[in-house]
This record gives C-alpha cells, structure tokens and sequence, in this order.
C-alpha cells in the first residue's frame, strides 16, 4: 500500500478545517451535535448536555501509538482543567468500544478508516470529510466522533526485502500469484477485519497458507518477519522499523486501506466545550511526524509513553 506523508503546512490545515466542518455539517442523529466550527472549539455543546466536570476516563488499545495518544488527550484535557484517568493496553477495538459503550471509558483515540470499518462492513469510502460523516450517521446513540487531526496512521502489510524478491512482490495484487503458500502474521482479529485477511481476498483474491495471531505492529510480528516464520505482517505505517529493517510496504492500487486520521471517539456525557477545545488544539498540532517520532521514543529509546507524551505537549505549548 502507498505510505500516506503529511501534506504541506498549508493543504494540512485546508483538511483539517475539512474535517472540522464534516462534523459540524453532519444532521444530530445519533452522534454528532452542534460540532466544532473553528480551531477555537467554538460551537455548541452536544444534545444532552455533555459535562466533563466529574472527570473523563480514557482508554486505549493494547498498541505503543494508541497508548501515546491517551497520554497526549489526558496533558491536554489535564492543562484544560478536565480531571483525567487513563487506563492503557486495555485491548482492541472489539474490547474498546463495548467498554465506551457500557460508560467503563468516557474517550478514546480512533483512526478514521478502521472505526468506519467496525461500523459499517460494507463502507468503501476513503475521503476524510465523507468517513467522518457516515462515522457519525453509524455511531450508535450516545457516541460522537470529534474532528480529525493532521496525524494519520495507515495499516501497511509488509514483506522482507529478500521474501519481496524471491517472490516478486511489490504490490498486494502480487500476493493472488502466491496463493497458498504464503503465511501472515496479525493481531487475531485481523482474520476477520476487511482492512485484512476479508478484505485481502473480496478485493485481491489472496488465500494465505496459514494465518498466525500474533499482534499488529508489535514485537511478536516483527519478530516473526525477522525469523521468517510469518512472510506477510501487518505492520502501521508509523511504525519506525520498517525504514530501520528495510522492510518492503505492498502498495494498495485498489484502495483496500482507507486513510486513518486519528480522532477521537467520546461519549455524549463527556463531550463539553472544554474537551472539545483541547482535543481539536491537539489535533492541529501532531503531525504524522510527530507521532512517529513519539513512537520512535517509546519503542526504541525505551522512554515511557506517559512521559514521551507530557514533554511532547509540553514543547508544542499545549500543556505546562
């Protein structure tokens, strides 16, 4: 698949008044209210009345980027006043979103494609500001998505630079020539998502000999490329090691993977003024650059992730 590269300064805050007015043009169904309008958070409070005063919970998946991006919700949330918590590593999304659901968590940080993914199988959509809209026309009562940022984050399958050669593969219509003989490597639920082994095969045509659940841009998939027990992985395209390793990223010339703003999926109950403001200055600030870096930090230089996102915040003036 094409790595997706932040866009110019310029074209970067174009998309992100986009994505601010998809949400603000979006009908109050059953997620989204009277919306942010401008970078300033102006704009009403959601239908209901949503108050973060008894503080906000924030969960977030068992991945080091997701864990990073709570820890950098909870300094800006924390430098607006919002008594925060955050609970880290608790699962996937298949785990997240019944915990938001069921008012275990209050906020946590989505990417735009998968969550679209999650709620509407059948959605091919790819464009920032028509995912936002039918994210929220899907969401269920009592959930709203809050504007994209500049940061995004794509699922890449990757290959090693001797297994792209030995099998000529440099793209994922290449994998259809290999069926049955090749392995994937993946977080389990992978096997059941269409950005994975679903996907791969409606849009592709690809048939892996087997699949391995092992987890998605982590240490045992990774590991399992290295060694060679797994051929394909499912890497993140922010993750540093595919530079570091050389690893081959399979270009997407079907558009199977769609683009992955991250953005935050919060309850109604939670969803003031306050917190909006925030979340929106931290979205027009982290770049896709920036939060690779982050993760370069916590992967590589072993620094902790809570502590990686207070200074980051810090140096770009969002929090004290």
């Amino acid at each position: 698949m094409t790595v997706h590269q932040p866009p110019y300064p310029d074209v970067r805050r174009r998309a992100l008044l986009g994505g601010l007015l998809a949400v603000a043009s979006v009908p109050a169904l059953a997620a989204c209210g009277g919306g942010i309008t401008s970078l300033e958070g102006e704009g009403g409070d959601v239908s209901g009345g949503g108050s973060s005063k008894d503080g906000i919970t924030i969960g977030t998946a068992n991945f080091t980027e997701n864990q990073i991006l709570g820890h950098l919700y909870a300094a800006v949330l924390k430098e607006a006043g919002v008594k925060v918590r955050v609970r880290p590593n608790i699962g996937s999304r298949e785990i997240l979103f019944p915990a938001l659901r069921g008012g275990d968590i209050d906020l946590l940080p989505e990417y735009q494609g998968a969550l679209l993914h999650h709620l509407d199988k059948k959605s091919r959509a790819t464009e920032e500001g028509e995912m936002q809209n039918r994210i929220a026309m899907a969401l269920p009562a009592g959930l709203q998505v809050l504007p994209y940022g500049l940061a995004e984050n794509s699922d890449a399958f990757a290959v090693t630079r001797e297994t792209a050669r030995e099998y000529g593969l440099s793209s994922l219509a290449d994998l259809a020539k290999h069926n049955g003989e090749l392995t994937i490597g993946a977080l389990p639920e992978v096997k059941t998502r269409v950005v994975g082994v679903v996907g791969l095969k409606e849009v592709y045509g690809v048939e892996f000999k087997e699949f391995k659940s092992l987890d998605s841009s982590g240490p045992l998939v990774k590991s399992a490329l290295k060694k060679g027990d797994v051929d394909v992985a499912n890497l993140f395209t922010t993750d540093v090691d595919i530079k570091a390793e050389g690893w081959v990223v399979l270009s997407d010339p079907k558009g199977l993977v769609p683009g992955q703003r991250v953005v935050p999926l919060i309850a109604d109950r939670k969803a003031d003024s306050r917190v909006r403001k925030a979340l929106a200055g931290l979205g027009a600030a982290l770049t896709t650059d920036a939060l690779t870096e982050l993760n370069r930090q916590v992967d590589k230089d072993k620094k902790d992730a809570e502590d990686a996102a207070a200074d980051w915040a810090r140096k770009a003036g969002l929090a004290k």
